[in-house]
């Protein structure tokens, strides 16, 4: 058998509370700067100001990097690296979504060089250790307070292309989930990053590259959120489901961190770049269209699917067991408000798309670290294909 190497971060925090160990984090490494970054978002729910708070009590000041977009740009990395040096900060923390986390990753690969962000796109290429950073997630959909990725769009290309830069390096020190900071979040962003967890769960079960670790780690995830993302989707509030959903997160943020993901990624971000589609979005409507597309190699895997989402198989051939967990998926999503196609998606989220540029997306998808991990070999045709049977 092969060795296996399982990463995580240095030590997750999770639960009611956690945010309070901030601080202690902090001041026990000597750290006294850090630059907090974020987006208007966070800054508008009061969240920040709780962030503050904490580091407050303790002594600790900080600076803050409000400015991070959807989707940051290698222009908006390079801004967070700019304050982040003129501060004169020895550490980072990232409070907020996916987007700020990749912003604040970001920041620390390029701190103190003279490089882009766009001279580290692959994998294993950073040049040093990361200055000392805390993942601090306010939904639970990207699990990336414990993976070693980044997802920036580069901007120097004709049109706009997501970058992955992945090494161990970028793991985050610490992760602290605490989910009375999601509490507040609105239904259809608690429904987008919830079926972004989904799609992290399900795509690193099914990976080429999977194993034990990652396949005990997303099975728990998928059975977690198909259970609990509805409640916190119907009631923001209930601390139960919010807190599962964030042990949720998580667990798939390890599982696909070690093992990848595969078509529905590689798919979802052109579909982010070109057109500002939110990633949690883009990943939810494609995730049946990516299971059909692998379940000649991974039959078994997904038909395992159908009864961790609740679907009962009893009596049932692997194929039909299979398809039922497609069609399970396209249930969930139907129940949690997302559209079945990308035509139905933009024009609810009231963003423009044109189906002129499939063999751009296709091509763009075909670059993206993603596909290397997926089961099944894909053509750029093929991806074209699916991208048409997903467009509606």
């Amino acid at each position: 058998m092969a060795v296996t190497s399982f990463m995580l971060a240095g030590c997750t925090h999770t639960g009611a509370g956690a945010l309070e160990k901030l601080s202690a984090e902090l001041s026990t490494r000597g750290l006294k700067k850090p630059l907090v970054v974020t987006d208007k978002g966070v800054v508008k729910a009061g969240i920040l100001e709780k962030v503050q708070a904490v580091l407050k009590a303790a002594g600790i000041p900080c600076e803050v990097f409000d400015e991070t977009v959807p989707n940051p740009t290698d222009v908006n990395v390079e801004a967070c690296r700019k304050l982040y040096e003129e501060k004169g900060c020895d550490c980072l923390v990232a409070v907020g979504g996916g987007s700020s986390m990749d912003c604040a990753k970001g920041c620390g690969v390029i701190a103190g060089r003279k490089k882009t962000i766009n001279d580290f796109e692959g994998v294993g290429l950073l040049e040093g250790p990361m200055p000392f950073f805390v993942a601090v997630p306010t939904t639970a959909g990207t699990g990336s307070e414990t993976t070693l990725f980044a997802v920036i769009t580069s901007t120097k290309e004709a049109h706009p292309r997501k970058t992955v830069v992945a090494d161990p390096r970028m793991l985050p020190n610490v992760g602290i989930v605490d989910p009375l900071l999601m509490l507040d979040l609105p239904p259809h962003i608690t429904a987008s990053t919830g079926m972004d967890a989904m799609t992290h769960a399900v795509e690193g079960l099914i990976s080429r590259l999977t194993y034990e670790y990652p396949i005990a780690f997303c099975k728990e995830s998928i059975r977690l959120i198909a259970r609990y993302l509805p409640r916190a989707v119907g009631n923001g509030h209930d601390v139960e489901a919010r807190e599962k959903m964030a042990y949720a997160q998580t667990m798939a943020g390890m599982g696909f961190s070690n093992a990848g993901v595969g078509v529905v990624h590689g798919m979802a971000h052109p579909l982010s770049a070109f057109y500002g589609i939110a990633h949690g979005d883009a990943n939810a409507v494609l995730l049946p269209y990516g299971l059909e597309y692998n379940k000649m190699v991974r039959m078994d895997a997904i038909a395992e699917i159908a009864e961790l989402i609740g679907v009962k198989t009893c009596g049932m051939s692997t194929l039909d067991a299979a398809n039922a967990a497609i069609a399970g998926i396209q249930e969930l999503n139907a129940l949690l408000g997302i559209p079945r196609t990308i035509s139905e998606l933009a024009k609810q989220r009231g963003l423009k798309v044109d189906k002129k540029d499939i063999p751009a997306l296709a091509q763009d998808a075909m670059k993206d670290i993603s596909m290397t991990f997926n089961p099944r070999i894909a053509t750029q045709k093929e991806i074209e294909a699916r991208y048409e049977l997903a467009w509606g």
